[in-house]
């Protein structure tokens, strides 16, 4: 267990920190789902509108930090070939 002040402060900032990162790629997650799950339904129109919003979600996931920038583009690159795939 933490003794000094600073360690204790340290302790609660990273459980919040956490809390934040972990909601924001539940949405993350969530969003590359229904990504998938229209590319998979083959529905062009669904599947576009479900990219729009993952890349916005990514984007901020990658702005924030919780997401490295590289990551968030390896992401969107391969939503965007499976969007892309639907004939």
């Amino acid at each position: 267990m933490a003794h000094t002040l600073s360690a204790k402060k340290r302790i609660r900032q990273t459980i919040a920190r956490t809390a934040v990162n972990r909601s924001i790629m539940s949405r993350v997650r969530t969003f590359r789902k229904k990504v998938a799950a229209a590319v998979e339904a083959k529905d062009k129109a669904a599947a576009v509108a479900a990219y729009n919003e993952f890349s916005s979600v990514i984007d901020k996931a990658a702005k924030k930090g919780t997401v490295p920038a590289n990551r968030a583009a390896n992401y969107k690159s391969k939503a965007a070939k499976a969007v892309a795939s639907i004939a």
